[in-house]
């Protein structure tokens, strides 16, 4: 019932992003209904490596780590502010970094408490644009950045081990049926996500290298 209502949704998307994320998402659920919950599945051919993948839901402000079309984690994060949102679309990664260096013109802050980057830094394929962790984690859970995807620090790291440069991830504007099934209801509609943030215009412009979108 789930592939037939991905399938079924994914030929009335018009938009080529979302298409390709549904794709993808269709894929997952094909493959999970395949077979019954009590039976054995058939041993999987070797592969070189795990497909991965990341699908960031906006109106959820959650993440979700995708294997080989299996959901291995999902993680509450900070998204764009209202002012700054997040950008739909579909990306790679391009850099990864351990205990990254926060720049903009005149500032600059190592690897340390205070950093706006907390202390791992997933750099996507548009300058300024990454998913990091924070020195703020009062904001995960609201729409707070200046467009970056921000998480706690320790599932930063978690984040960090388990994915590679070139790696899909896909920000995804809207709660579909095939977003639901990762991330559950669409969430309440509440002004109270929206976190004004205090510091937001520190961030404002940084690097292509670690900045804070």
């Amino acid at each position: 019932m789930q592939r037939r209502i991905a399938t079924a949704n994914l030929r009335q998307s018009n938009n080529p992003i979302l298409k390709s994320a549904l794709f993808a998402l269709a894929v997952t659920l094909s493959d999970a209904s395949a077979y019954p919950q009590n039976a054995s599945k058939p041993a999987a051919e070797s592969k070189p490596h795990s497909e991965r993948r990341i699908v960031v839901s906006i109106p959820d402000r959650q993440l979700a780590l995708i294997e080989n079309n299996r959901v291995v984690k999902t993680y509450d994060v900070a998204v764009g502010a209202a002012a700054s949102p997040s950008p739909p679309d579909e990306f790679q990664i391009a850099r990864r970094l351990e205990n990254p260096t926060y720049y903009k013109p005149g500032v600059m802050i190592g690897p340390r408490a205070g950093n706006p980057l907390g202390t791992r830094w997933v750099g996507l394929n548009v300058k300024g644009l990454g998913i990091h962790g924070t020195d703020r984690p009062d904001c995960i859970g609201h729409n707070a950045s200046p467009g970056c995807i921000r998480l706690r620090n320790r599932d930063s790291e978690v984040l960090f081990a388990r994915v590679k440069v070139a790696d899909r991830v896909f920000l995804i504007a809207e709660h579909t049926d095939e977003v639901a099934q990762i991330f559950g209801p669409a969430p309440a509609s509440s002004s109270a996500q929206t976190l004004v943030a205090g510091n937001e215009a520190r961030s404002s412009s940084a690097d292509e290298q670690s900045g804070d979108r």
